[in-house]
């Protein structure tokens, strides 16, 4: 274990941290290695973002020692835990969107220089240099608020490694990439580690990470409950050391026997987005539409829901055709969306929990231009109930709680709607392992009980656990129709490669 200290880049020893009694941490020990690839999995509230603060400089631990490039560090700050190597990429990147890609990646490269002015010749050098050191050829006078979602984590690296970066924490790297493109994120990972540089990846998407770490650390409830080698632990393992029990995989029901059509979008275009979408929806089945960031599956969810003007086409329930480009007409018609951006488009952030839900069934509590707020309070606070949603107090603004529980919030508000179909676009997107399976469990369950449910997800084991069908895009198009019990997940994976 000495030895092991005497060699590692961060060496942190019971580490505890407590915010007003609350005990977030508690005597953790944590080695990362250089060039060794660690990943730090635990739900919502188990530590995980506590420690990577401390290791960041950006909070003090409480108790404890902390060794970072083989010196103590008594005090730690943002400024001193860079300077010694360590640098954070955040999920949304930290990115300056109006500043070019080589300004991004140079800036704080060139502010350490201490330069009285700006030199345009050697911002572009640094992140030439920076570029071709992961192989990447990205324009360096585009804004990086023009690039996809995989270039602006690539500019991150880039800027990261233009730092002298020894250790990259990654947060949720992979959540808005598709397959291909988490490969790539895979190699470049595994050409800094034989560079020497170390990696702390903090994810919920397991298989993806273990395919590259060599160690593992689960915390729970502020605890390390479990560590060792990534060959020793799967997803099933992982699952269970970071939620305390064991989640069934649950393959999705049969639909009803003598379903009938609940909704048809037949010839449903728009130009530059989609073209020519034709399928059915039975009642009680769980249909799934996936592909690859560009696809034109969110589009086509957004067109479902009026929040797109389709060109051409139309959308039918029972039917009888519901206006397009209308979200009230489609909200009558008892069709809900729940998007994949519930924290800019799903929720009121600074509202209460509770306001969150209850501002679906505002017309169902006025009479006579008076709000009986006694009763759509109590509305509110059952369905939170029915959801299992975790929080102290309803009262408290909903973004205090976690990724799981705000998705809870979002599904609480269209469900006390009484929808016959629920539209979900990335539904466990950002939760963990626990509130992912909650999240599935509750999608059966509503289509057992007759609603028709649409999943838009790249998330290929959430599809096969939830979907009766999957419908395949690519290009603006339908490509493909796929049984959800028979098709494998390589199989989808391929076809959503080719």
């Amino acid at each position: 274990m000495s030895s092991e200290r005497d060699t590692a880049f961060v060496d942190l020893r019971a580490i505890t941290k407590r915010y007003a009694g609350v005990t977030a941490l508690d005597s953790v020990d944590f080695t990362v290695q250089p060039g060794e690839a660690v990943c730090l999995a635990g739900e919502n509230g188990s530590g995980k973002s506590t420690l990577i603060k401390i290791i960041s400089g950006v909070e003090p631990a409480t108790e404890g020692t902390i060794r970072i490039a083989g010196q103590e560090r008594r005090t730690l700050n943002p400024r001193i835990s860079a300077a010694a190597g360590v640098m954070v990429i955040f999920q949304d990147f930290s990115l300056f969107p109006n500043l070019s890609v080589a300004e991004n990646i140079a800036f704080a490269t060139q502010l350490s220089t201490h330069e009285r002015f700006y030199k345009a010749h050697a911002t572009k050098e640094i992140a030439r240099k920076a570029l071709e050191r992961i192989g990447v050829e990205i324009d360096l006078d585009t804004r990086v608020e023009s690039l996809p979602v995989a270039q602006k984590q690539l500019v991150a690296i880039c800027r990261a490694l233009a730092s002298q970066a020894q250790l990259i924490i990654m947060d949720e790297p992979t959540t808005a990439l598709t397959e291909k493109e988490v490969r790539r994120l895979q190699g470049i990972i595994r050409m800094l580690k034989e560079e020497g540089v170390a990696v702390i990846f903090v994810s919920h998407k397991l298989a993806e990470v273990l395919e590259v770490s060599e160690k593992v650390v689960v915390l729970r409830n502020g605890k390390k409950v479990a560590e060792g080698p990534a060959s020793e632990f799967d997803t099933k393992s992982l699952t269970y050391h970071m939620t305390g029990r064991d989640v069934p995989e649950v393959p999705p029901s049969d639909i009803m026997p003598g379903a009938e059509t609940l909704l048809q979008v037949r010839g449903l275009s728009k130009a530059g987005a989609f073209e020519d979408i034709d399928f059915d929806l039975k009642t009680g089945e769980v249909l799934g539409i996936t592909g690859l960031l560009g696809s034109g599956r969110t589009s086509v969810a957004k067109a479902l829901f009026g929040l797109v003007s389709p060109d051409a086409g139309s959308i039918s329930i029972d039917g009888k055709t519901i206006p397009t480009g209308d979200p009230q007409a489609a909200s009558e018609a008892r069709i809900g969306y729940v998007p994949e951006d519930r924290l800019t488009e799903g929720l009121f952030l600074n509202q209460s929990i509770v306001r969150n839900v209850a501002v679906g069934r505002l017309d169902a509590h006025a009479n006579g231009g008076w709000l009986n707020m006694s009763a759509l309070v109590d509305e509110a606070a059952e369905w939170l109930k029915r959801l299992k949603v975790k929080a102290p107090d309803i009262e408290a603004p909903v973004q205090s709680l976690s990724g799981g529980n705000q998705q809870r919030v979002a599904l609480a508000r269209w469900l006390s709607r009484a929808p016959r179909v629920l539209i979900l676009n990335g539904p466990s997107v950002g939760v963990d392992v626990g509130s992912k399976a909650d999240i599935h469990d509750i999608v059966r369950d509503l289509a057992s009980k007759g609603i028709g449910v649409i999943v838009i997800s790249d998330d290929l084991p959430e599809l096969l656990a939830t979907c009766h069908r999957i419908l395949v895009m690519r290009d603006g198009r339908i490509i493909d129709a796929l049984d959800g019990k028979t098709v494998s997940e390589d199989d989808l994976a391929h076809r959503l490669a080719s």
